[in-house]
């Protein structure tokens, strides 16, 4: 079954001129991510599904439209130049023509250059949609490393292509479920390099984020509780000196600067004490530490967050998930959960910053 991609409306009733954005509810972008995964199919299901505000798409329209016509037909995919042409009617799917047209033949569930270009040039393109104020906020779905390394792009993730595109220096990744927040100090480096990594700024930077995402959410005043690098966070100095010479210190500075900082607490029991209730965020040393608490709880409704950024961006808690990429079996619970974040942290009628 295919599904036609319908051209962008030649009407000018039909689309939103630029002078009247700042008087409409501006959309939430959803990039598409890797074509030969599993995003076309959970973007598709959560449209069937309703969206509860208006959203664009970026990615290319023909792999979404394929997707749509076998798990959300009665949509409709609609290509368009920018966000203040689209529609945003809730039975069609606008899609931003923002990368060259992947092959009908893709193979699905399979590491392709090409589709790796295609999902690196979809979220560049929202970027700079975002920083110029055209979108409310970015929710991601999943890309491929590997497929974008095909394609000579040498990036670990989403988070360091936000960064880099719109020239932010201080920012982190949280993790975010009905349980946890979680946020890392360090990202995607080798465990080998982490000691090193963690300097007294890179720890005050952190616990400040951190602070400052809660405040986001609507917390007055965020209870952050930061995790030690070492077993029993270092023992006093009997398993290392990091946890008293570098966040111990860090967790003082951000004190002195108004947060409800505390710890190094031992990283064994911090997420149960958070989970109960006694904390509003961990601050985690390390990608392992923070993430393998909030993805056994499950991914289900987990939620990546970039805090830092001069918008909002919200992604999905997993990958591509090629070995079940055109079953129709993948869960868009995520993505839901990603749009509903993102709609929480953001202000109607605004882009944020």
């Amino acid at each position: 079954m295919s599904a036609a991609v319908l051209p962008a409306s030649q009407d000018p009733g039909d689309r939103l001129p630029q002078d009247r954005l700042p008087q409409v509810r501006l959309p939430i972008a959803i990039t598409l991510g890797d074509a030969a995964g599993i995003g076309p199919e959970i973007v598709a299901k959560s449209w069937r599904q309703g969206l509860p505000a208006p959203a664009v798409v970026y990615g290319d329209a023909a792999a979404l439209a394929r997707a749509v016509a076998r798990w959300a037909p009665g949509i409709s995919v609609q290509e368009t130049d920018t966000p203040a042409a689209a529609r945003l009617l809730p039975d069609c799917i606008d899609v931003i023509r923002c990368t060259p047209p992947l092959p009908a033949d893709l193979p699905i569930g399979e590491i392709s250059a090409l589709a790796g270009r295609a999902a690196y040039d979809s979220v560049t393109a929202a970027i700079d949609d975002a920083l110029a104020g055209r979108l409310r906020a970015i929710v991601t779905a999943p890309l491929n490393k590997a497929s974008m390394q095909a394609a000579g792009l040498d990036f670990p993730g989403h988070t360091e292509i936000l960064a880099e595109r719109s020239g932010t220096r201080d920012y982190a990744m949280m993790l975010v479920n009905d349980e946890l927040r979680v946020l890392l100090v360090t990202i995607h480096i080798a465990l080998a390099q982490v000691p090193a990594a963690i300097t007294p700024d890179a720890e005050l930077r952190a616990i400040l984020l951190a602070d400052r995402a809660c405040r986001q959410a609507g917390i007055a005043r965020p209870r952050v509780a930061v995790a030690g690098l070492n077993p029993h966070a270092g023992e006093a100095g009997k398993f290392g000196r990091e946890d008293l010479d570098v966040i111990a210190p860090a967790i003082a500075a951000a004190r002195a600067q108004g947060v409800d900082a505390s710890g190094p607490w031992p990283g064994d029991t911090i997420f149960m004490r958070a989970r109960r209730g006694e904390f509003d965020i961990v601050v985690a040393q390390y990608h392992d530490q923070g993430l393998i608490p909030v993805k056994y709880l499950g991914v289900d409704h987990g939620v990546n967050v970039t805090v830092g950024l001069p918008f909002v961006r919200t992604s999905v808690d997993h990958g591509t998930a090629f070995d079940i990429a055109g079953q129709g079996i993948a869960d868009p619970a995520s993505l839901g959960a990603a749009f509903a974040l993102a709609l929480a942290m953001t202000p109607a009628g605004a882009a944020s910053g």
